[in-house]
């Protein structure tokens, strides 16, 4: 890729991180555009095609999984390669159903800046993305969808839950760390519930049509 055409789009919905990936891209040379949800990352990409895309999987509004299932079922946005980004979609499972969204790369959180910088090299190089499965259709893609999100909304009110007996009994010193895990771990049940209803929604609006 000549840095100086077209454009790495980075969509992540905290500050410090999106921050993060941006500087070191930038420094390396690259033009890069942020969003913060799959919603934006969309309307970015309907004025410019980026030549890449690194996205966070749980987002608010649209997640990860929602923005490359609306890639990969447009012709004109098929082949842009998408690299995932996540601490929380890490189980075989999950990442199963990323490669048959069509995902690019899959890089676990925290991120090796190094290693990072690495595979979007590596990837600018190969061009676009190579469709291995056609893209899933709606019910199919719903159904597995719902069953990624229910599967870590039990895994966040567990976490919750276990959190909250650790800080009955935590000394002073390790309740600031316990209280800051706790915070994080219920944003993400409730982003993952408001995911939740989105689906429903559709579904309902559907039924309505039919």
């Amino acid at each position: 890729m000549d840095k100086k055409q077209g454009y790495l789009l980075v969509v992540e919905d905290i500050p410090d991180i999106l921050k993060l990936l941006e500087a070191a891209l930038s420094f390396k040379g690259y033009r890069v555009i942020t969003a913060r949800n799959g919603e934006e990352a969309l309307e970015v990409i309907e004025r410019e095609r980026p030549v890449l895309i690194i996205t966070d999987i749980l987002m608010p509004k649209m997640d990860g999984f929602s923005l490359l299932h609306r890639l990969r079922i447009n012709s004109k946005t098929r082949k842009i390669p998408v690299v995932f980004l996540s601490a929380t979609y890490v189980a075989p499972e999950d990442k199963n159903f990323s490669l048959t969204l069509g995902v690019t790369r899959f890089i676990e959180k925290p991120i090796n800046l190094e290693e990072f910088m690495l595979a979007i090299e590596e990837l600018l190089k190969q061009g676009e993305h190579s469709a291995i499965h056609e893209p899933l259709t709606g019910p199919n893609f719903y159904e597995e969808y719902r069953a990624r999100l229910n599967a870590k909304l039990e895994q966040k009110v567990t976490q919750i839950a276990r959190l909250e007996g650790l800080l009955e009994t935590a000394t002073e010193e390790e309740k600031s760390s316990f209280q800051e895990s706790l915070i994080l771990a219920a944003t993400e049940r409730d982003e993952i519930r408001l995911l939740l209803g989105q689906i429903r929604e559709r579904f309902e609006r559907k039924l309505k049509s039919e």
